[in-house]
């Protein structure tokens, strides 16, 4: 039998046109997800525990520009933090500065894929990542003319990152201050909630008080009851005179030099106050319990640092707190990323287990 090319040919070219309509863009082009999102609800206390040591990388994607501020996150960042036992980085973002400023509130597309490369380089070294808004000015300043801009830029991350897994949390806002007071913040964190939920029903959502995150005013939160699966969040710079000493962006701070911190009674007793506020708070109202912030400066001396550090990071795990540093290679840091070189003092404080 005499074999028909021409024939064959055109019977390939005219079942592959029907193929190829039959499929969307998407299908002509498949590509395997790279995560599954999350399939049923989470136990807020298993979240948190998750969290467990972290660091903030600060000074990089707050900055209005990354770099702006002398930190542009490197991929083996993660790596290393993996490396000396942590289990999760915060990510400080300024989403305001990478978005329109009129309705729809656009995030820059450009921006969302950096940010989507920083995701993914923490959960690709098994690190639990936390994305807040970070340094929204003008929400402190003029809430009511902003607070439609930041549910918008919550619905468009929320969007993007619904198939991501449960180790992404989404931190609503960062340190609420000067006009978003506790009623209006109370307000105002029932919508964005509600904003996260339409896309994201079972994600680990993390929640701080108003002035600040301070520890003084979570007892003021009102989160609604049926919001399970939520973390709240406090900062921790007591006493501040000796964490901001010489901080050059807090006003009076070189009248703080010299400054000590030494471990005496008065000193740790302070501490252990201000954790059992916000422990019985968690116990009263079954909700785990973040410190997303501590630090001192490095204007401090170098053993009242290590000594403060020490002191804060054991008693916030006594007491079941997860927590993240401020920060990774900065100001507050225990990297340096000129010299590669680690502030091994500072290192060991926060994980004693890499002295032994």
């Amino acid at each position: 039998m005499k074999y028909n090319y021409r024939l064959s040919a055109f019977l390939f070219f005219a079942i592959s046109l029907i193929f190829l309509s039959g499929c969307s863009k998407d299908e002509e082009n498949p590509v395997e997800p790279k995560y599954n999102g999350i399939s049923k609800p989470l136990n807020p206390f298993e979240q948190n525990s998750r969290l467990g040591r972290g660091v903030n990388i600060g000074n990089a994607l707050e900055a209005p520009k990354e770099g702006d501020w002398g930190v542009t996150i490197e991929d083996e960042y993660f790596t290393y933090l993996k490396e000396k036992g942590f289990n999760s980085v915060r990510i400080p973002i300024k989403w305001s500065a990478h978005a329109s400023e009129t309705s729809p509130y656009t995030i820059n597309q450009q921006f969302f894929e950096r940010i989507d490369h920083i995701i993914n380089k923490a959960l690709d070294n098994n690190l639990a990542v936390i994305i807040n808004v970070h340094h929204y000015d003008e929400m402190m300043t003029d809430p009511a003319n902003h607070i439609q801009r930041l549910i918008a830029l919550w619905k468009q991350i929320s969007e993007r990152y619904v198939q991501y897994p449960a180790e992404l949390f989404f931190e609503l806002l960062n340190e609420p201050n000067n006009k978003l007071g506790t009623e209006l913040w109370n307000q105002y964190l029932a919508q964005l909630i509600t904003a996260v939920r339409e896309k994201n029903p079972y994600r680990t959502i993390i929640i701080g008080p108003a002035n600040w995150n301070n520890v003084d005013y979570i007892s003021s939160l009102q989160i609604p009851k049926e919001e399970i699966n939520v973390i709240v969040t406090f900062h921790y710079y007591n006493p501040f005179q000796f964490t901001h000493q010489g901080a050059n962006w807090v006003d009076g701070s070189n009248s703080w030099l010299g400054t000590t911190w030494s471990n005496k009674t008065s000193e740790t007793a302070a501490i252990q106050n201000d954790f059992d506020k916000a422990l019985n708070w968690s116990i009263a109202n079954n909700r785990p319990i973040n410190i997303g912030e501590f630090g001192a400066f490095n204007k401090a001396d170098i053993t009242s640092r290590v000594k403060w550090t020490t002191y804060v990071s054991r008693a916030a795990e006594q007491k079941g707190f997860s927590w993240n540093y401020w920060e990774f290679c900065s100001g507050f840091g225990f990297y340096d990323p000129n010299t590669n070189e680690w502030n091994t003092k500072l290192l060991n404080a926060l994980n004693p287990a890499l002295s032994m």
